[in-house]
């Protein structure tokens, strides 16, 4: 969203450098969390807890795992009017299977989205209102259901003090965010007004790394207002409801893998796994791994153990999510990037999409 002043000749290196530092980082947390959250777990019992599973429990796990994969499909054709839905499947697969895997994957990711549209006929606004509205929409429900799991943990009579407070976080900024997204959209000077303000936010900070100010950053915002207001007018509905079934199919994926390894429903309830599960979600929001590597598990396997769960199904149960949520897209993204570059290729100009309005008209 921001410029920043600098000499040219002077990016790649601490580009390169950066990328270098950012693996090494995501490689040491990765083995160190792994490290402490297994040393002291008897893997052959975590074994034999997903081998008691039946053919049809994963069968079952299969098909939700396949529907959790769909899901993507439905936001990416809620933000991108006339993408066909083959287009969005090939596009969330291979922007996840390089999230999941890369350093600064999600960077990564925005950068195939863009060179997926592009090919594919929508211009580079068009795609920036896909990936800015998506984004947007996708850190609201990662604010809100925090609060939403402790509320209904809370009318379980299982509520804690920690669960309170981390709910009140999830309430402040959730609303903060609203608020600065309702005051881009209302008016167009409203918009300029959270630019600069950001603009000037950021430059401090940049200040203590001893780097340039940024610039721009009201224009950006404005430029963001007049691209998303016409989408999130005519589509907010069916991006909310998109979104909201992405995130809640994830959620079954994980309930389902409990249940079949055998955490029943009075030993870890269905909302504290969901609250378990949103503050899984929120640790993401900084990845500071690839897909969120090591620090789901942790989150998750710890939360699931306090809630009562017994420690080798807790991790049998996480170990088998990860693998239908986090590897099985893997290969997958890889098949559907193939593809595309293959098409990309041998693709005519006259074979572009045509342009759509961002209503969808």
């Amino acid at each position: 969203m921001a410029e920043q002043t600098g000499a040219a000749g002077a990016k790649p290196r601490p580009s390169t450098s950066r990328r270098v530092l950012q693996i090494v980082v995501s490689l040491v947390l990765v083995v160190g969390i792994f490290y402490f959250l297994f040393k002291n777990i008897d893997l052959a019992e975590v074994w034999a807890d997903i081998r008691e599973m039946t053919w049809l429990e994963l069968v079952t796990l299969g098909i939700a795992a396949v529907w959790n994969l769909l899901t993507y499909v439905l936001v990416w054709m809620a933000v991108t009017p006339g993408l066909t839905s083959p287009r969005a499947f090939v596009l969330a697969e291979s922007s996840t299977a390089v999230g999941n895997t890369l350093p600064a994957g999600a960077a990564v990711g925005v950068g195939l989205t863009y060179s997926m549209l592009g090919s594919w006929g929508f211009s580079r606004s068009r795609s920036t209102v896909a990936v800015l509205v998506s984004g947007v929409w996708n850190s609201f429900v990662k604010l809100g259901m925090p609060v939403l799991a402790v509320a209904l943990v809370a009318l379980q009579n299982r509520v804690s003090g920690a669960r309170v407070t981390a709910a009140l976080a999830g309430i402040g900024g959730l609303v903060a965010a609203i608020a600065v997204f309702a005051v881009m959209l209302r008016s167009e000077r409203g918009a300029e007004r959270v630019g600069m303000v950001g603009g000037r936010v950021a430059s401090r900070v940049l200040r203590v790394f001893r780097r340039p100010p940024v610039h721009g950053w009201e224009i950006a915002t404005t430029k963001f207002r007049a691209r998303t207001i016409g989408l999130v007018s005519h589509r907010w509905l069916a991006i909310t409801v998109a979104t909201l079934v992405s995130h809640l199919s994830l959620y079954l994926v994980l309930l389902l893998t409990l249940r079949h390894v055998g955490v029943s429903d009075d030993t870890v309830g269905w909302a504290e796994v969901l609250a378990v599960f949103a503050f899984a979600r929120l640790a993401t929001a900084i990845p500071f791994t690839p897909g969120g590597l090591g620090v789901v598990e942790a989150v998750l396997i710890g939360g699931l153990v306090a809630a009562g769960a017994d420690k080798s199904m807790a991790v049998a149960s996480v170990l088998v999510y990860r693998a239908l949520t986090w590897l099985l897209p893997i290969p997958i993204g890889v098949g559907c990037y193939l593809w595309w570059r293959r098409q990309s290729l041998t693709a005519r100009p006259a074979e572009a999409a045509s342009p759509v309005r961002a209503d969808g008209s």
